[in-house]
């Protein structure tokens, strides 16, 4: 994501000078196996949200030793030994490796070969960053304490001026069928979410317990409502719901932010935290992320060691991201991602992890369908269709970091609005997988016979896809459980809406929202329907409640 030429001057008044020609001190290490691990496949509870392991049961998704943690004694096998000390700021189960981040940049060659050397279970040592702090510690959830309050109550909008950015894909027709995204959660990965939480407009989000919580990989600040606005703007172009003004594509789902962007340099690294923020959505269990990011070249004063990629590479594979991006696809969740402005540079074509197969490459055009000449081109280097299809990011409604409504330009803009409207598409076609649903989004662009280099299958018609499938669809039934009231300041009575089951007893597992195991309850409905979770501090938690026959997991906000 490129940077303002102003907010780099705050940066580096903020956290001091970044130096030229610096060697690297963090290294991207690469494990060969997860032998003797302390995880298990028939414990994916350990590692995986009981949201995220209904999906899986839900698809037919099996939990592979892919989905494993990466092994805790290699990591501790490397802190006894290699000095001096490191910190762990990354990690993937899926690449199977860590970055980590060490005090000393001297003879950084000497360190890489000392870890490659006495490791047999090390396969790869690769520098990725110079950083200018250790401190990479915590993870914000944002804590809501006000009353709930429901705002728009209905789906019938009045859009404003937004209503050029939702019509050209029929999007309004979708909302007013009912599906503006209630249940679904959407993952934003991104830079920034200046003054998000004090604008007025998306107050309700949060009195509604609709922001689930933040996740920061920016050194030193874990803030996620600090540093650069333009998760402000692409936020709101999904969740915004100002009558009049702005109505986002997806108004009722619910949101988690993931700082996956540096906002004040752009190196390697920056993809190793995009490929962990992927494997945070698939543990929460997320429908969809919007990734408005994308990376081609990195800052010169690393290219001595850093790697360097040209368009030859954006192969779907070349990318710790993109490998990330189409593994996330095949996980249950429907993968977006901005295709990159590139379109007037010398790079010209779509950046990484945009090339990656199985998800929703955007490019952008205006609202007359005329394609903006910055949006990135494609193919693929491997002669894949890129982007996948295209939406309104020329003169799109947004909001920025002040509360204030403009006309912004980016494909960064065109991916939200594609990706809000895939969360209420499949809100109302949840019979179909992820990678089914994106490609009938693919088929019901404009240009799916005759694809082309700049919107790839073209605009595509959200409420027709639902009219043709809707026929298809399961009918709306009741869930099976329920939990009573909701939000609660403590005690909640638990409702089986079982017409029958072969006996009366349910296990409630009560979950937090990183996935962390609290409690457990038995309970025999309808003599013990209660429990107390009056000491559980304010926020969002899940109970796993399970009957002789059915599982199913129930939000819960406790005030």
């Amino acid at each position: 994501m490129k940077k303002s030429c102003l907010f780099f001057a705050f940066c580096f008044l903020l956290f001091g000078t970044i130096a030229y020609a610096q060697n690297p001190n963090c290294f991207r290490i690469t494990f060969s196996d997860k032998n003797d691990s302390p995880y298990s496949i028939d414990r994916p509870y350990e590692f995986l949200s009981p949201r995220a392991i209904a999906k899986r049961m839900r698809f037919n998704i099996p939990v592979i030793k892919q989905d494993l943690p990466v092994n805790p004694h290699y990591i501790q096998a490397l802190s006894s030994l290699i000095h001096p000390p490191f910190d762990v700021i990354s990690t993937s189960k899926w690449n199977n490796s860590v970055v980590i981040f060490y005090h000393g940049s001297e003879n950084y060659q000497n360190y890489v070969d000392e870890i490659m050397n006495n490791f047999n279970f090390v396969e790869s040592a690769l520098p990725v960053a110079y950083l200018t702090t250790s401190d990479f510690s915590g993870i914000p959830i944002h804590k809501q304490t006000s009353n709930a309050i429901v705002y728009l109550s209905s789906c019938d909008y009045d859009y404003g001026n937004s209503i050029e950015q939702i019509r050209v894909h029929n999007g309004q027709y979708l909302h007013q069928a009912g599906f503006c995204g209630e249940d679904m959660l959407i993952c934003v990965f991104d830079g920034g979410w200046i003054n998000f939480n004090n604008i007025s407009y998306f107050q309700p989000l949060y009195y509604n317990g609709q922001i689930w919580g933040t996740r920061d990989f920016a050194s030193g600040v874990n803030n996620v409502y600090t540093g650069s606005s333009h998760g402000t703007s692409t936020t709101s172009i999904m969740a915004g719901a100002i009558e009049g003004e702005l109505v986002g594509t997806a108004p009722k789902a619910n949101y988690y932010f993931i700082r996956s962007e540096i906002p004040w340099f752009e190196q390697l690294v920056e993809e190793d935290f995009w490929a962990q923020a992927a494997e945070i959505a698939d543990s929460l269990g997320a429908d969809v992320i919007n990734s408005s990011l994308g990376y081609t070249t990195f800052d010169s004063a690393y290219a001595v060691w850093q790697n360097i990629y040209t368009p030859t590479d954006n192969n779907g594979t070349a990318s710790i991201a993109s490998r990330a991006a189409s593994i996330l696809a095949q996980k249950g969740v429907i993968v977006v991602n901005s295709a990159g402005n590139s379109g007037n540079s010398d790079w010209l074509y779509v950046g990484r992890p945009a090339d990656a197969p199985n998800i929703l490459a955007v490019g952008a055009v205006n609202k007359d369908s005329i394609v903006a000449k910055f949006s990135s081109y494609g193919p693929s280097a491997d002669g894949r269709v890129k982007p996948d299809v295209a939406s309104v990011g020329w003169n799109t409604w947004v909001v920025g970091s002040s509360g204030d409504i403009w006309q912004g330009n980016g494909t960064s803009f065109s991916g939200p609005l594609i990706a809000g409207l895939s969360a209420c598409l499949w809100q109302a076609l949840p019979q179909y997988s992820s990678l089914e649903l994106m490609q009938l989004i693919r088929k019901y662009g404009d240009s799916y016979y005759f694809p082309n280099d700049r919107t790839g299958y073209g605009i595509p018609n959200f409420y027709q896809i639902y009219l043709d499938h809707a026929n298809n669809a399961p009918e709306n039934k009741i869930p099976r459980f329920s939990a009573y009231p909701n939000p609660t300041t403590g005690k909640l009575k638990i409702i089986s809406n079982l017409l029958r089951a072969t006996n009366n007893e349910l296990q409630v597992e009560i979950f937090d929202i990183t996935g962390k195991k609290l409690s457990s309850h038995h309970l025999i409905i309808p003599l013990s329907n209660q429990i107390d979770i009056s000491h559980l501090q304010s926020g969002i938690y899940f109970l796993h409640i399970t009957s002789d026959i059915f599982s199913e997991p129930v939000k819960v906000i406790k005030k």
